[in-house]
């Protein structure tokens, strides 16, 4: 038994070690960031700045919001995140509850197409064919649409479905609920936990996306992201090109700048939804 408790401790210690690691790789260049966006250009260029701001200014930050249409771009960023999150939780969820059910035909079908999809796509050039077909491209549907399901999430939330308890659906059926009532009134309200675990990782996307902005965006429509891209490489072009040592370090300072503005919304978003991720470990338990 003592023996047992020992090597129970070591193990304890090692995964302790490894998880302090793990968070220091994540922590340590975002700390980096920080100091270099608040500290002045001259410190930097004479790499000065460790983890705390040498010389503190908030320059960088200022030259940003100077730039027209910020925050018409952030606010297209938070449209696109809020709405997409929406229609790929709504999507994804309707999808996944019927291919749950094995009673239902040809769900084994669909879910072979479903794993296939999963690793082989169209392509570039096709899809961006078939949205321009489809008269998407300039509109916010663009966007929206096309990731509205993603295969990984679907199968999640599959899994998920199959663990409910089967009593809850009979109990409900005898009373006299439909499926979609059921699915409605009983399976999304207790789903609240996976569907808050795959609504982060899908606002995360939407909020990190340029690239599709890019194709097929207007650039009044562009994202926070593609904007602030596009900045930073001007930025960083009109230093280069100049040749002067303090415009291209005063494009590190409002990179670094732009990676705070850009992370930080998503950052202050998770420890809300964090109480839903420990409450889905034992959401699926039955009490007698």
């Amino acid at each position: 038994m003592q023996s047992r408790k020992n090597s129970f401790s070591i193990f304890n210690l090692i995964l302790f070690i490894v998880m302090a690691f793990v968070i220091l790789i994540c922590i340590v260049p975002f700390i980096y960031m920080i100091a270099l966006s608040f500290s002045d250009p001259a410190a930097i260029m004479q790499n000065k700045v460790s983890f705390l701001p040498v010389g503190f200014t908030t320059a960088a930050y200022k030259q940003i919001f100077t730039y027209p249409n910020f925050f018409k771009a952030y606010g297209n960023t938070i449209f696109y995140t809020f709405f997409g999150t929406l229609i790929a939780l709504c999507f994804t969820s309707t999808f996944a509850y019927p291919l749950s059910k094995k009673f239902l035909r040809g769900t084994g079908t669909i879910m072979k197409l479903v794993v296939f999809s999963m690793f082989f796509s169209g392509g570039l050039i096709p899809t961006y064919l078939l949205i321009s077909s489809l008269h998407l491209t300039g509109t916010v549907f663009a966007i929206l649409l096309p990731f509205a399901i993603n295969q990984f999430h679907l199968i999640i939330l599959i899994n998920f479905f199959k663990a409910f308890p089967h009593e809850l659906e009979e109990a409900a059926l005898i009373d006299g609920l439909g499926y979609f009532r059921i699915f409605t009134q009983i399976v999304v309200p207790l789903s609240t936990p996976a569907l808050a675990a795959i609504g982060l990782y899908t606002a995360v996307f939407f909020w990190n996306d340029w690239f599709n902005g890019l194709i097929y965006l207007k650039s009044s429509q562009f994202p926070v992201m593609l904007f602030l891209r596009n900045i930073v490489n001007g930025t960083a072009t009109m230093g280069d090109g100049a040749g002067s040592a303090d415009m291209s370090v005063i494009g590190i300072s409002i990179k670094a700048a732009v990676i705070i503005v850009s992370t930080l919304p998503i950052i202050l978003l998770y420890p809300f939804l964090q109480k839903y991720f420990v409450k889905g470990l034992t959401i699926g338990s039955v009490k007698g």
